[in-house]
Order: structure tokens, then sequence, then C-alpha cells
């Protein structure tokens, strides 16, 4: 596809580009300085539209198409399709081109992302996918309602430090909002319940012990296979997760009960209470007797 390129500018545009002043104070304060807005713009009907920069952007791009169509090609792969409630986001950095259809050229809200933060966000939510992403009704409404406040915000008072703060924080919810959303594909759905189950099956001997093996045969998983599913979503392994499962009981038990500390470390399984104290510490950070002393609520 040979692209048509149009002068700047189109019809009842919105277009907001902090200045060069403005940017490195956000990039310098304790609060922007790690999620902040560059450039926003809403571009409706953007015939011709076409932007093309080989060497990438220093910010992440996020491109929503509202209406009509359009196309995104990436560090040279195949230009890929772009319609209605498809969101993009091309990372800081990546060579690309992308432009409108001819025959039904785009709506779209698009905003540069910078900060510490933005990369880490983005490949935590799964935002970096090579295609675009289809937001579902309810995101793409919050996407856009989120979208116009920091657009307002921006372009009305972007010399108050506190709406920049408030406008990191908001795009910071609208990430996480966008990544949960996207985030139900089929296999997402499987592993979530397969960590459900075995959350559960733990849950439900909490006064007991039980084996890496006879948890994975619960779940119907081989025990590698379950290891590697508590470390990516736990940063545990499955044992250890049952442990700190045990403790937290147990945290809850030296508030709420009179219950003595070697009474609560059997009524968890735990006969020994030299071994109980000193996993309670370890997991707990103080002994089951400090923490009892820790005023709560």
């Amino acid at each position: 596809m040979e692209p048509l390129q149009l002068p700047e500018g189109f019809k009842e545009q919105r277009l907001y580009v902090l200045p060069e002043y403005k940017l490195n104070e956000l990039a310098q304060s304790e609060l922007t300085k790690h999620l902040y807005i560059s450039d926003i713009g809403v571009f409706p009907r953007a015939q011709f539209h076409y932007r093309e920069r080989p060497q990438g952007c220093n910010a992440h791009i996020f491109i929503y198409c509202t209406a009509g169509e359009g196309w995104v090609e990436l560090d040279g792969h195949k230009q890929v399709r772009v319609a209605a409630e498809h969101l993009v986001v091309i990372p800081a950095g990546t060579p690309h081109r992308y432009g409108a259809s001819a025959h039904a050229p785009w709506s779209i809200h698009w905003l540069h992302l910078q900060g510490e933060h933005a990369a880490p966000l983005i490949a935590m939510y799964g935002l970096n996918s090579a295609g675009p992403i289809h937001l579902p009704p309810r995101t793409s409404s919050g996407f856009l309602e989120d979208f116009e406040q920091c657009y307002v915000s921006l372009s009305q008072k972007n010399y108050s430090m506190p709406i920049q703060v408030h406008v990191s924080n908001l795009i910071r919810q609208l990430l996480s909002r966008i990544g949960i959303s996207i985030s139900g594909s089929e296999q997402d759905k499987k592993k979530e319940s397969y960590l459900e189950t075995a959350i559960q099956f733990m849950n439900d001997r909490l006064d007991d012990s039980i084996k890496l093996s006879e948890l994975a045969r619960h779940t119907g998983l081989s025990k590698q296979h379950l290891i590697y599913l508590f470390n990516k979503e736990t940063g545990f392994p499955p044992i250890d997760f049952f442990l700190r499962m045990k403790m937290q009981k147990a945290g809850k038990m030296l508030t709420l009960t009179d219950l003595t500390i070697k009474q609560i470390g059997y009524a968890l399984g735990i006969v020994d209470p030299y071994y109980f104290s000193r996993l309670f510490k370890k997991i707990m950070g103080v002994s089951p007797a400090a923490y009892r002393k820790i005023p709560k609520g």
C-alpha cells in the first residue's frame, strides 16, 4: 500500500503537545517522572493521514480507532489492519509506519506516553502485542472518558503540577483497566482456573500438610507446570505459597483469638512450636509474640 499523505491538520482536529520545559519538569518530578503524557490529540475522519518514523519515537504511542479504518506496520513487519474499537500500542524506539485507509479513513484518539513505568506497565498488561487489540464496549467507553479528561486537563491547565499528577494517576489507572479487561483469553482463563483450584485445595487443608504431588494430581497438571504457574502468577513455588497462607491465617488467629502460640501452630498442623515460631518470623518478619502486640486497625 502506497500511502497518500496529507499536509498537517484535519478538520475539527484537537491536538496538544506539552512544551519542552514542562516535559523536563515532569521527567524530574517524583510524582510524575514514572508516567506522563507528552502529546495527545484527536483526528476525526483523518483522510490521507500518514506517519513514518524509521528510527521510532522516544515515546510509547497509543492509537485508538473509533471509526473507519487504518493500518500499522511495525519494524518492517507485515501491515495490519486497524478497525473501530481497535487499540494499537507502538513501543518507544520501534520503527513504524501507519496511516488511514483510503476508502474509509479512520478517526483516532492518540497519545504519546513517557516515563520510567511506561514500558513495564505496557509489558505487564500485554499491550505490546504486534497487532491491534480489540477493546470491549465497556473498556472502550472508559478509555474515551479518561482520554477526554486527560486532554481537557492538559490543554487547559498544563501549568498546574497537581493537574499533571492527576493525569499521571489517571493514565496509570487507564492502562491497568485496559490490561485487565483484555486478559480474558481462553488460555488466561484456563490458567486462572488451575490456580484457583490449587489455592482452594490449599485453603481447605490449612490445618494439615500437603505434598506437591497430590496438589498436581488434584489440579491435573504436572509438578513442573504447577511450579511454573505459581512462580509466574504469585512469585512463589506452590508449597512456599501454602506456608504463607498458613502464616497469614496464624496472624489472624493471633489478632482475633486468645489461643496460645502452641495452640495456633497445632491448629495449622504444625506440632513443633519452635518450628512454627521460626517459620512465622521468616515469613511475617516478626515473632508470633511480637506480632500479637502490634496494634491493629
